[in-house]
């Protein structure tokens, strides 16, 4: 059923599968956000989509990268001069497509000997390669060696020579990795150091919609909930940082009703439209989503 209201959905042109990508950007003025469907019908995220060659489908991954962008661009960090710095970057475009745009890009991952890097390497998610983070399609060779360089980092071990020397700095659905919820929160304050005053911070990561009951804690993935982002947001603001006001409306639209069952096939491209909608899905029988938050560092 789900798979039958999304494909009336794309072929409505709701999400703009069939309609023209709208050219020129929009500023939306938001914060921190949960992935839902209205977004994926939006003119913010349905331009983008059409900047970095992505399908806006009804799928949270493409949610993720689009937000990252907005939020980036809404902060004027996609020009030449700025400094980037990208953690577990893994497969990703935006190193590519923030170069493409005059950034300079650190891309980092976890160094490609640790034993917690075998997953992602099987995979072909790990960023320790050119060829995994080049995108021709976006960028010429030459300029993309020019202006992004790749390092291995432990994000629950940051290297201090990274301290302030960044504009900007992302992750794509990458604390939930560090072990535990505390190591998560933990690598978002710790992380801030490396920004240059006035920085700013987007991040993704997994969010259980259920604000209270049990979670996922620790493991290969945790699933964060609302009073772990309202403590996060505690702790930025005694070390003087500021977290975007989040919004966590879960929409209205009959997709955001939708919970995506695992296996979840058809998932494993950004390309190609999947059999399911997947805004929520079920992880371990709790129902999840994406979360993005947006931090600026104080002066």
């Amino acid at each position: 059923m789900g798979s039958a209201l999304a494909s009336r959905l794309y072929e409505a042109g709701l999400a703009g599968h069939l309609a023209p990508l709208p050219p020129e950007p929009v500023e939306t003025g938001f914060g921190g956000r949960l992935c839902r469907q209205e977004d994926i019908e939006s003119h913010w995220l349905r331009h983008w989509c059409g900047q970095i060659g992505f399908i806006p489908m009804y799928h949270r991954k493409v949610w993720e990268d689009c937000y990252a962008l907005q939020a980036l661009h809404e902060r004027g960090m996609m020009a030449p001069g700025r400094r980037g710095l990208g953690f577990a970057v893994g497969a990703e475009w935006l190193p590519s497509f923030l170069a493409a745009r005059g950034a300079e890009i650190l891309a980092t991952d976890i160094d490609a000997n640790d034993l917690r890097a075998r997953n992602w390497i099987e995979t072909d998610q790990h960023g320790g390669r050119v060829e995994t983070i080049f995108k021709p399609g976006l960028i010429d060779l030459d300029t993309f060696n020019e202006r992004v360089s790749m390092r291995a980092v432990d994000m629950n071990t940051i290297p201090e020579d990274l301290h302030g020397g960044f504009d900007f700095l992302w992750s794509i659905c990458s604390l939930e990795h560090c072990g535990s919820i505390r190591q998560g929160l933990d690598f978002v304050v710790e992380s801030m150091k490396c920004l240059r005053p006035g920085g700013v911070a987007v991040h993704t990561t997994e969010f259980n919609m259920s604000p209270t009951g049990p979670t996922l804690e620790e493991g290969v993935t945790v699933l964060f909930q609302r009073h772990h982002i309202e403590e996060l947001g505690t702790r930025l603001a005694q070390a003087g940082h500021r977290m975007l006001p989040m919004d966590y409306d879960t929409g209205t639209g009959i997709l955001d009703q939708f919970v995506d069952l695992p296996p979840y096939p058809g998932n494993d491209s950004p390309l190609a439209i999947p059999e399911a909608p997947h805004l929520r899905l079920s992880i371990q029988g709790l129902v999840s989503t994406s979360i993005g938050f947006i931090i600026e560092k104080g002066r």
